[in-house]
Parts: structure tokens; sequence; C-alpha cells
């Protein structure tokens, strides 16, 4: 096994990646501070689209980092207005929902996990549920084939959460008032925001969904959308956050908007009821907290898949003592092997714990990740069965905040896929999640993400489909919030996060270069290793070709927004892959 990065000394990041390197046109090389202010020198593969370390956004006292500008200014606005980390994240959460229409929502739901200053920790579940009526093959048709209609269409939506998880996570740990907090979103909708390009191309290459719905003459009046730098209004949706900032959530699950929620539901053969809408409760439950290599990591317990994982791949990591550098065929090998092993339990044991008994104790134990580590052939990939896997849209968004008082929360919020069922709420202004897709709708076939799950996470009324949300805290061996980080990506979420994590602190990487590294994905099935383009050299990728592994090329993997503790106050970087902003102050 090939020497690896030391942690916590001087050392050449990336040495045998640029040993392997085909080509050494176009490497960028920088020296930066990264985790506990160790120094190294970063080079990525020739040709690789972030070549060169670039400036993270720096906070002395606080930091917001989203995929809306917008959004993470209205966490900064909060925060400057007296908020916490808490205050600010339901603020940044409500602001998505307008500004993010493809991934922020009031019509879906997601995970947060909170660690506040006095060392008090949380996890809340406000994933979307199964509606009483749901039943286990309700996406299967008359001849056993599986439908799209757990895509598309109001059969697709599970009974939103997320109104209710933000204030329950704003009255546990708060410091301010709903109306307070969702002053900004409110704003948003009602005097509209600028529409940058990103918007723009995403809306125009969702025109044929959402046209299929009413929702289609809010983004594209007069037949177009709102072109870059035109101002987007939503007055429905500014009505609907005012009532809820009036009424609490008891005017989304009890009142007006419920009301047309369900009145849409009925026209377009939905089933999710006023009932259905005015029992459901977000959770908290107990964080997976777990070690590796005396970092502690806070993240969530299912229904998340993501905490149980990430640990689960840790804890066998933590076996491998150093690992190979950054970018070699070793590195990428024992990463892919590692993956392998965890989303075969993933797939198989997985799914909300109030419904089938999930053994979290075996799978976060660092005995049962020592035998798993054992069957790890150095040198030879093993195999899963493949078939052929569907592309992974990046259909979630995650947002990570720090306050001047040291609390931290990482919140991961979806729709599922972008812009969720594509099914609108007239008069409630707002797009319903497609999450019942993220159930088995037939265990042993895959769904949207290319996952093929086993019967535990089968469709049942009232159950919380298993989803690969990830927002985590990491702590430094002193106990201080180091790094908070999420994504968005399907499945890809739980290997990109752990890959972050990974170049902070076992590759001494500065937030800015960790964030712009190249990815890699293996899910078990396909059995295949997704890589992104150009950021691997010609002969790493011929090596694992040699030991046995599939290899295909893609583009961006993931979607991440992270903060990091460093000397002097936080950095912050936005996806370098796509929109947002990381901004603090």
């Amino acid at each position: 096994m090939m020497s690896g990065l030391g942690r916590g000394r001087v050392t050449a990041l990336l040495l045998a990646f640029a040993l392997t390197a085909c080509s050494s046109s176009g490497v960028g090389t920088a020296t930066s501070a990264g985790a506990g202010d160790a120094r190294y020198s970063g080079t990525f593969a020739g040709g690789w689209r972030f070549p060169e370390a670039r400036e993270a956004a720096f906070g002395e006292r606080t930091m917001v980092a989203s995929n809306s500008d917008f959004a993470s200014e209205a966490g900064v606005e909060i925060l400057k207005a007296g908020g916490n980390a808490v205050d600010a994240a339901v603020a940044v959460g409500f602001a998505l929902a307008v500004t993010y229409p493809f991934a922020g929502n009031i019509g879906g739901g997601g995970f947060m996990v909170i660690r506040m200053a006095d060392g008090r920790t949380a996890a809340l579940d406000y994933r979307e549920v199964a509606p009483l009526a749901a039943t286990r093959d309700m996406f299967v048709d008359s001849t056993g084939k599986l439908t799209n209609k757990s895509v598309v269409g109001h059969l697709a939506s599970g009974v939103p959460g997320a109104v209710a998880g933000m204030d329950a996570a704003l009255q546990r740990y708060g410091t301010m008032t709903l109306a307070q907090v969702m002053a900004p979103s409110i704003r948003l909708a009602r005097d509209g925001f600028a529409v940058d390009s990103a918007l723009f191309r995403s809306l125009t290459g969702a025109r044929e969904r959402l046209c299929r719905f009413a929702g289609c003459a809010t983004f594209f009046p007069g037949g177009e959308p709102v072109p870059p730098g035109g101002t987007l209004v939503q007055a429905d949706l500014a009505r609907s956050l005012q009532l809820i900032a009036e009424q609490g959530p008891a005017a989304f699950y009890d009142g007006p908007i419920a009301d047309a929620i369900v009145k849409e539901m009925e026209a377009g053969g939905g089933i999710i009821t006023n009932e259905d809408l005015h029992i459901y409760k977000p959770k908290w439950r107990e964080p997976v907290v777990s070690t590796y290599r005396g970092y502690t990591l806070i993240t969530m317990p299912p229904a998340s898949s993501g905490g149980i994982t990430m640990t689960q791949s840790f804890n066998i990591l933590e076996h491998f003592a150093p690992l190979p550098a950054f970018g070699s065929p070793e590195y990428v090998h024992l990463l892919a092997e590692t993956f392998r092993r965890s989303f075969q339990d993933r797939n198989a044991k997985l799914a909300d714990a109030d419904f089938v008994p999930v053994p979290r104790d075996e799978l976060t134990s660092k005995t049962y990740a020592l035998g798993l580590a054992k069957q790890i052939d150095l040198t030879r990939a093993s195999k899963t069965p493949a078939f052929a896997g569907t592309p992974e849209p990046e259909h979630t968004t995650h947002y990570s905040v720090v306050d001047d008082a040291g609390n931290a929360v990482a919140t991961t919020t979806t729709i599922n896929g972008g812009y969720g069922s594509a099914v609108w709420i007239p008069g409630g202004g707002f797009l319903m999640n497609n999450e019942m897709d993220d159930f088995a709708a037939q265990p042993g076939s895959p769904n949207m993400f290319g996952l093929v799950q086993g019967e535990a996470n089968a469709v049942q009324p009232g159950k919380r489909m298993l989803s690969a949300m990830s927002p985590t805290i990491v702590l430094d061996r002193e106990g201080k919030v180091l790094l908070v980080v999420g994504a968005a990506g399907g499945p890809t979420i739980i290997t990109v996060v752990s890959q972050v994590i990974l170049n902070v602190i076992e590759h001494g990487m500065p937030l800015a270069d960790a964030m712009r590294a190249p990815r890699i994905h293996h899910q078990s099935l396909p059995d295949q290793i997704r890589m992104e383009s150009v950021g691997f050299s010609d002969a790493t990728i011929a090596r694992l070709k040699a030991m046995g592994h599939e290899v295909q090329m893609t583009q961006g993997i993931a979607n991440v927004n992270a903060v990091m503790r460093v000397p002097g106050g936080w950095h912050g970087v936005k996806e370098p892959r796509g929109a947002g902003l990381a901004v603090g102050y």
C-alpha cells in the first residue's frame, strides 16, 4: 500500500497523482492553510477545470453558505439582527423556497443537524411521509411493470414536512419569532428578486415538465422564462409565507394552505388528505455520533441513510493508515471498495426506523467495519451484479451556518427531483415534492437515482422514505466545530460529503481546494466508479481498469456547500460546480 499524507506535518499533497499524470500542462499548484493550519502543496490533474486554489469567503464572526445568493444574504441579515445560527438557518430555508425553486421548498422536507456552543447536539427529521392511503404496489401497473407515477404527478408526493420542521427547530433552539426570521423570504416573494443565469437555464430546461401544471404561469409569464436580470414576483407564495409567519405551521397543515393542497390533490388524482396534513409531525432523533482519527462526526440517523453509511465508510477507512495519496489509483480503488460495502448494507438494511428494525449499533461498530476492511483486496476490484442505472440529478440543496457564539447548523432540504413532481398548488404558490420515488417502489428495481433497494424501504402508510441526505458537523480533536458540510445529489451526497471531509482532515486541504478537488462515486449498484471528467490522469484511469473496475466518466458530481473554522474566523465555500454564495462578517 502506498504512502499517503501524514497528518499534522508538512507533506506533498497528491504526490502519486502528480507522478501518474499524463501531462503537466494546466497543472495548478498552490499553498494554503488547511486543517490545524497545516501547509500543503496541491497539484490537480492537467486540464482539471479547478486547477488553482482560490480564496474562500472569510468571516471573522459568522458564515452562511447556500445555493442562493439571496438566501445566504437572508441568513446574514438575521445574524446581524442578533439571531443565532438556528434563526439564520430557518431564514435561509424559507428564502430558498422563494429564490431556489429547483430544490428549496415548503412543499418538501429535510434534515437538520444542530450543534450548540454549549455542547448540545440535535438531529431533526422533517422528512416527508407516505400518505395514509399509500399502498406497497401503488406504482406498479397491472402487468407488474413499474410506472413513472412516483416521479411526475400527484401520486408522487409525500406529505410535506418543511414548514413544521423549520418551526420546530426555531422553537427549541432559536431566539427569534417565526415572523422575524421569515421577513426576508416574504419580502423576496412579494417584491421579487433578480433572476440570475443559473435559474434561467434551470427553468428553461424544466419548461416541459413545469408547464404540464399550473406553475407555468409564474415561471413562464407570456410563455417565456423570466430572463436573466428580470424580476420574479411570486404573490401567491408571499401570501402563503405571510400566513405561516402569522399563524405558524397551523396555516399550512390545518388552514387555507392545507385546503389548497388537498383541493389540487383531489383534482389530479393524488391521495394526500386533510388528515394526512393534520397528523404530520417532525421528529427529534438521536444523532449518529462517530469518530475518525480523533475527529468527531455528528450526522443524521434514519430515515436518513447518510449518517450510518458515512460512519461505516470512515470506520472501514480507519483501518488503512496512512491512506494512499489523493488521486492515485490506489486511493480511488480503496474509496470505491469502501463505498461498495457501505452501500450494500445501506440498500438492504436501512429504512425508517419507526417501521423497520435498523441494526444501527452493528453498522456503526468499528469491529464490524474491521471485518469489511479485511475483505478489501488492495490490488483487485470485487464485484456486485450490474444493471443499467439512470443519471443522478442534483435534486436537493444543502446550506451551512455558523454564528459568532460557535453554534452551527447543517441543513439539507429537498423536493427530490428538480422542481419535485412539478405539481403546483394554485393559490399556494409552490411546488410539491416527488419523494415517493425514494421508496423502493418495486423492491429490487432501480429508482430514479439508479439505486436498487430492498423490502425494508417498501411503501407503507405514514412511513418516511429512506434518504441519502447527510448534513454533518465535524468537531476537531479539541471538540470545537471544524466543518459544517452537506450536499445535494442523490446517493452521491454520501460519497462526496465523505470525500470533502477526507480532503480536509486526511489530506490537509484548505476548504477551497477540498471543495474543488475532483470527485468519484460508487454505490455498489451499478458496479462502476463514476469519476469527474478530466479530474484524473489517464494513467490512474488505466490502472483502475486493470484492477477490474468499470469506469464511467461524468460531469460534476454532487453539490456541496460548506463552512470551516480557520485561524481568526470562518471560511465558507459555495459549490464551485454550481450557483450560490458564501458570505459572512
